[in-house]
């Protein structure tokens, strides 16, 4: 969901240049001007809302006598028919500009090369303008990669249908389409949508007409027990809970607010929000059997080994790999692989075998 402008080049993955750093401008043109301001406000600005993400209620029980090998431990999941070698989604971030088709190319490459799953930022600025579709084709890039297309749900209240979906799959020879929720930064957005009625039927027209599978995922404010059960009662079995504590829309929107008024706005709801601990459990509880992907304010393997303790299946990052992949596809591969030593550190320490086992150690950071 993010976009700007740049002077940089594009990286090469195919020629083996994979080197691309990428230097924000302002664009002026309609919604480009938009993401270049979300992605210009995310390197530049104090972005993230009052709201912790609650992981540091919990602890990991540590195991003196873990009888591990870290080397043995599997960090792998099973999706869709393929296998992640660890539980981390590339999420949604940029697209519809030249300069973000780089970003993209330099996220591919790493999703590529340690076989992680990657959301394209939303795809509404090609759909619109088909002359942007090339900055979200990073499929040359990473071939084998578990690839997402990323539509706004709330666009099927604007005449987007199973057409426009199918278009933003085969745009990018993706594995599956995201569809994200974010009623609260619509609202605050002088420009954004407003009607959000009967959201859920249509989510489940796309779910049963599409023919690939559906990822439904909120922004940064969490799903509910009871959104969480909707989803998953229409045919919804893979959720992203982007939970509250890490980038506040609402405090992004406030950067690009032109009046006092919508800053105020804006302010008022930086406390807003499920954080990311509790809205895990609670969309596990609202839908127990789907595949949960736990993001929002998640940093380190640490915190990624709490969220699969709480219920989550994978983890996922954005703003942490905005400003390694405006540097380079290494900066977000270095990012990456170091998560996932700390994760498998984690996993050692609890005396963990594979992921599932990590719900054994969790307690709460404070006895009753």
């Amino acid at each position: 969901m993010l976009a700007n402008g740049t002077t940089g080049s594009l990286s090469s993955h195919a020629t083996g240049q994979r080197n691309t750093t990428v230097r924000p401008r302002l664009r002026k043109d309609g919604i480009s001007t938009r993401k270049a301001d979300h992605i210009r406000i995310c390197l530049e600005e104090p972005v993230q809302g009052q709201v912790t993400t609650g992981l540091e209620d919990w602890r990991l029980s540590h195991e003196a006598l873990p009888e591990v090998d870290p080397r043995q431990i599997d960090l792998s999941v099973p999706l869709l028919g393929r296998v992640l070698r660890s539980p981390f989604f590339i999420s949604a971030m940029t697209g519809g500009t030249e300069e973000a088709a780089a970003i993209n190319r330099n996220l591919a490459v790493a999703a590529e090369e340690l076989g992680l799953a990657m959301v394209l930022g939303s795809q509404r600025p090609a759909i619109d303008e088909p002359a942007l579709a090339s900055t979200y084709r990073v499929r040359p890039w990473a071939p084998s990669a578990l690839l997402f297309a990323n539509l706004g749900a709330v666009q099927l209240n604007r005449g987007y249908g199973l057409d426009e979906c199918r278009r933003a799959v085969d745009m990018v020879s993706a594995d599956g389409l995201v569809l994200h929720l974010n009623p609260l930064q619509e609202l605050l957005q002088p420009e954004g949508d407003r009607d959000f009625r009967g959201l859920v039927d249509k989510i489940a027209a796309v779910v049963e007409g599409l023919g690939c599978p559906v990822l439904v995922k909120e922004v940064g404010w969490g799903l509910s027990e009871s959104s969480a059960r909707r989803l998953r009662t229409v045919g919804v079995t893979l959720l992203d809970v982007a939970g509250a504590g890490g980038t506040s829309w609402s405090t992004v929107e406030g950067f690009r607010a032109a009046d006092e008024a919508g800053k105020r706005a804006a302010a008022a709801f930086a406390d807003w929000g499920i954080p990311t601990a509790q809205s895990i459990r609670e969309t596990r509880r609202g839908a127990p059997d789907a595949f949960v992907v736990a993001s929002g304010g998640i940093r380190t393997g640490v915190e990624a080994a709490k969220a699969i303790a709480l219920g989550a299946d994978a983890v996922g990052f954005a703003l942490p790999l905005l400003e390694p992949a405006v540097r380079s596809a290494e900066a977000v591969i270095e990012y990456l692989a170091e998560t996932t030593q700390q994760l498998r550190l984690a996993a050692t320490c609890t005396g963990s075998r594979r992921l599932s086992d990590l719900r054994l150690a969790l307690r709460p950071a404070r006895s009753a």
